[in-house]
């Protein structure tokens, strides 16, 4: 029996080593979906709820599973929902690939149902790599270079496949003019290392070496460089703090790291970027300039793409390369005792005080009385049960907050959210596609209720239905549950100098655990401080999905390390301006910010 193109195209996955395709059928992809029915080996289908979900999960795949996802949509209106999860991979520079149907080649240019340009629709998201299959003998190179281009630029690409064209017999390129053959899939091949100039190396050495007060900021893109981060940091004597995207990259719990940088970030962090001399910022592109050391700092800046060096900071050297490369390069540049240098050693010890210090904080916040649950304490709470391989994910809202700030990941542990766009409802399907990344590992989703409401009830039933093709079951669920669109009223409040406007903030009240029950999940309801921890226990033992719905106090303010003169006024105006709110809002911030000046202190 002739091959035709959706078997062969399933195949050469296989090849690549795809085992999830994460999707939603339509007729612009019958032939596919048809044929993975009958293709021997092909990976799996996970059916989601919404394309916008299934480009999610392979998001969380990706990030999770250190490899390459894909998704899968049907033309027209599949392809268009599945924007918001490609842009999110685009902007957290994530490697997945888009196999999008399209109407038949006979009717294209004929305003057929469901019919759009969909060059013209992923040309900015996808850009990188976007190519239609016109013929069956295009696939093979159309496929591997999508793939190829996705892994080697970190960044979503798209294949159309016509829905003719699917169902086509496959014939590979010949050896003939204008046919275009490809080399076979290659999934164990990894970047090549690439190191900066030895002049560069040199003069990036001459600059921390001369530092006394040593800081450095590491990103994502020092995931596979910890060891040479913390070589660095000993020959130093540097504190280290982290963009949200590298929070995972090094364990909370050691004394020099000061946590996460930026409006969510932590006091030590911002204290280490204000006092220090000298910034080396290793594989990030932390867009708030605000929260790096004043102009005229000395910095180094390591990255392998140059496309994002230079960009944040005034670096005076910087070193595009692989960051563990480069790291043990200019390490062998440094001398083996300037870590203990006087003024490096009293360096350390301001920063590691600075650290204890904060954590005392936290400690105390976290048990302030709030009406009904403080959701600080929710996530304090969590930090010391998780267990030593857990995958976290947050959702973009105020629970963003308090995981930069309160969760404190372990060596071992991963976690993740949608940084750069922050869009909302990526955090159940993220942890959808990290069990199935890493079905061995418990994974816990902390949720707005916004954000659930949005599209994570639905998702739910997904995690369901695949529990049983997971080593480990566990898929944890955390709802905060305000009735209040709550990031977005203190930005109002912040940014804005508005009241809280209970029109656009509130939100229908319901019962999420009792949701959890309805669809076969486990669902446990919390309004009690004392509720909290027997609730994450009981959850983090089950065989199976958990949701834990939290009644919590969505008047207890995310405050920044550092507040600005301006947002004190804009949230003064809005709280004298008749917002509903205000007494709680004054009485919990004050409560809060007193906490960092008397920490322990009732």
């Amino acid at each position: 029996m002739a091959q035709n193109v959706a078997d062969h195209l399933l195949r050469r996955l296989s090849d690549w080593g795809v085992t999830e395709i994460f999707g939603y059928p339509g007729d612009g992809i019958d032939g596919l979906v048809a044929q993975m029915g009958r293709t021997e080996g092909a990976p799996r289908f996970v059916q989601s709820r919404h394309e916008e979900m299934s480009a999610f999960e392979a998001v969380g795949y990706a990030k999770f599973g250190g490899r390459f996802g894909v998704c899968l949509a049907t033309g027209g209106p599949g392809a268009v929902h599945l924007l918001n999860g490609l842009y999110d991979a685009k902007l957290d520079h994530v490697p997945v690939v888009a196999i999008v149907g399209q109407t038949a080649r006979s009717a294209m240019g004929g305003s057929y149902q469901q019919e759009v340009d969909l060059h013209s629709l992923f040309k900015d998201v996808a850009g990188a790599y976007v190519q239609t299959v016109t013929v069956p003998e295009q696939l093979p190179n159309v496929l591997d270079r999508a793939i190829r281009t996705a892994l080697a630029e970190r960044t979503p690409t798209a294949v159309i496949v016509p829905a003719d064209v699917q169902e086509a017999d496959y014939s590979p390129p010949g050896h003939e003019f204008k046919e275009v053959p490809s080399s076979r899939p290659d999934p164990d091949a990894g970047p090549g290392t690439v190191l900066p100039p030895e002049s560069e190396m040199d003069r990036a050495a001459e600059v921390v070496e001369a530092g006394e007060r040593v800081a450095l900021l590491v990103g994502q893109g020092a995931r596979g460089a910890v060891d040479e981060v913390l070589h660095l940091a000993d020959l130093t004597g540097a504190g280290i703090a982290k963009a949200l995207l590298g929070k995972d990259v090094l364990d909370d719990t050691l004394p020099f790291v000061t946590g996460s940088i930026g409006l969510l970030g932590t006091r030590p962090s911002w204290e280490l970027m204000r006092d220090c001399d000298t910034l080396v910022i290793i594989g990030s592109n932390l867009p708030y300039t605000q929260f790096l050391p004043p102009f005229g700092r000395r910095a180094v800046q390591i990255d392998i793409d140059p496309k994002f060096i230079g960009m944040r900071y005034p670096t005076e050297v910087n070193l595009v390369g692989d960051a563990a490369a480069t790291l043990r390069a200019l390490s062998d540049r440094l001398s083996p005792d300037a870590g203990r240098d006087r003024a490096r050693s009293r360096w350390r010890e301001t920063v590691e005080d600075n650290v204890a210090r904060w954590w005392r904080v936290l400690d105390s916040q976290a048990r302030l009385e709030a009406d009904p649950v403080n959701p600080m304490l929710v996530f304090h709470e969590l930090s010391p049960l998780l267990p030593d391989n857990a995958v976290v994910t947050a959702d973009s809202g105020s629970a963003t907050n308090w995981y930069a700030r309160f969760v404190r990941l372990r060596h071992g542990m991963r976690g993740s959210l949608s940084g750069t766009l922050a869009t909302m409802g990526c955090a159940v399907p993220y942890a959808i596609g990290a069990k199935f990344a890493a079905p061995d590992r418990p994974a816990v989703a902390l949720v707005g209720d916004g954000a659930m409401q949005m599209n994570g009830l639905m998702e739910l039933l997904t995690a369901r239905r695949y529990q049983h093709l997971w080593e480990d079951p566990r898929l944890v669920v955390c709802v905060l549950h305000n009735n209040d669109l709550n990031q977005v009223t203190w930005e109002l409040r912040a940014m804005g100098g508005s009241p809280r406007t209970p029109f656009s903030q509130d939100l229908p009240d319901m019962s999420y655990a009792d949701f959890a029950e309805s669809v076969g999940m486990t669902g446990i309801g919390v309004d009690r401080p004392d509720q909290v921890a027997p609730a994450w226990r009981r959850a983090l033992a089950a065989d199976g999905p958990v949701l834990i719905d939290v009644r919590c106090d969505g008047n207890v303010p995310p405050i920044p390390p550092e507040v600005e003169w301006d947002q004190l006024v804009d949230t003064a105006r809005a709280l004298v301006s008749g917002d509903p709110d205000a007494a709680d809002v004054v009485r919990r911030g004050l409560a809060a910010k007193a906490r960092e000046f008397l920490p322990g202190r009732g």
